[in-house]
């Protein structure tokens, strides 16, 4: 991680060419010096945070990977420098992050990409075109010293064969089936970010349910012919992102399910927005027996939602924040008591400066040789 714009002033003097933080045009540091000391008390207790619920990255033992919507990247104008920091700490406790919602500018991702330094890279896809696509892209961004890109990269288009008598004929942002390597394990990942939404039918337009789940069955029937025909880079499949499945969308998760992939027991059932009450973001795999996730104790794999928000914006941290409050709000005037602020910050503002979804991650058993070994054993008894 970079971190050379919290320095205090007086060390950045002859440094300021390598800040990530300027105007450029007058040559000024963006971040006072409150600011620094408020986002290294917090950089200080997210640090804590990760080192506490996330299992740190081990050579040859684990691939850490994560998925999450960070709401609109690169298009809200008033995420704060701090909220890059935060965003980039959450992402380097990682090995690969999947990153929904990153918008058709890359401003804020070039800006988190330099202050995770050198060793970094991205893969992101062109914006869906079109009203339904919300000029939105996908993309990767991973630790090239544990992961490396395959040279798989590609989008999965719905076929006529599949679409001819669907209620949709694409899904609204096209998933993306990327490779990836580490050490001797190969895998490939669907990146998903599905129709969100729970209204019911209206005229011809189906309900929001009936379309994520045509958009589900028209990819799982991609997916199977793949799967099937043998011909995939990696068999070890993934599917994940920002689902939008609600906690009654029973009837989609079967449709991904029965093609056999399952989800990290460790995750079934925890929320992952903010709110608390909905499991939208999820990981689904399908891979060989060579390819485990690690277990604790219990034998439950392992994997989790990160809340950020008990190190970061936390409830207590909120009265600092008033005063970038009233200058994003377009109408502060209703500003004028704490339970205003409370809300304002709640409901909007804090998500504005990460995201209404939180990280999920799995942790994934890098070296396998021990099974790999005994199986090759077993055919000689």
């Amino acid at each position: 991680m970079w971190y050379n714009d919290l320095r205090p002033n007086q060390e950045l003097i002859p440094n300021k060419y390598s800040l990530v933080f300027i105007q450029e045009d007058e040559d000024d540091i963006i971040l006072s010096e409150a600011d620094k000391q408020r986002t290294l008390e917090n950089m200080i207790e997210l640090k804590k945070g990760l080192l506490e619920k996330v299992p740190q990255k081990t050579v040859d033992r684990n691939i850490l990977l994560a998925t999450w919507n960070i709401k609109e990247f690169g298009h809200i104008s008033e995420r704060l420098p701090e909220s890059h920091y935060y965003i980039a700490e959450i992402i380097n406790a990682f090995d690969i992050v999947a990153v929904q919602e990153i918008k058709s500018g890359l401003d804020g991702l070039e800006k988190v990409m330099r202050l995770l330094g050198s060793d970094w890279s991205y893969i992101i896809t062109d914006i869906t075109e079109g009203s339904s696509g919300n000029k939105e892209r996908s993309g990767f961004i991973f630790d090239t010293r544990r992961i490396q890109h395959s040279g798989l990269s590609g989008e999965l288009v719905i076929s006529p064969e599949v679409n001819e008598d669907a209620i949709v004929k694409q899904l609204k942002r096209t998933p993306t089936i990327t490779g990836f390597t580490s050490g001797w394990k190969k895998f490939s990942i669907v990146s998903l970010h599905l129709h969100p939404g729970e209204k019911n039918a209206s005229g011809d337009k189906p309900s929001d349910h009936d379309f994520r789940k045509e958009e589900v069955r028209m990819l799982m029937e991609i997916i199977r012919d793949k799967l099937d025909s043998n011909l995939l880079w990696s068999q070890n499949l993934m599917i994940l992102g920002d689902t939008n499945l609600y906690e009654d969308d029973d009837d989609i998760v079967e449709l991904i399910t029965d093609e056999g992939f399952k989800e990290c027991t460790g995750l079934i059932g925890k929320p992952t927005n903010t709110s608390g009450n909905q499991i939208y973001d999820r990981i689904f795999l399908n891979v060989d027996d060579y390819y485990k996730l690690i277990e604790d104790e219990n034998g439950v794999e392992k994997g989790d939602v990160f809340d950020l928000f008990e190190y970061v914006f936390t409830d207590e941290q909120r009265p600092q924040y008033h005063d970038f409050m009233l200058a994003h709000k377009n109408d502060p005037s209703n500003l004028t008591d704490d339970d205003a602020f409370d809300s304002y910050y709640h409901r909007y503002w804090k998500r504005n400066q990460m995201s209404d979804h939180l990280p999920v991650w799995i942790e994934i058993e890098a070296d396998s040789s021990v099974n790999f070994l005994g199986s090759k054993l077993n055919k000689f008894n």
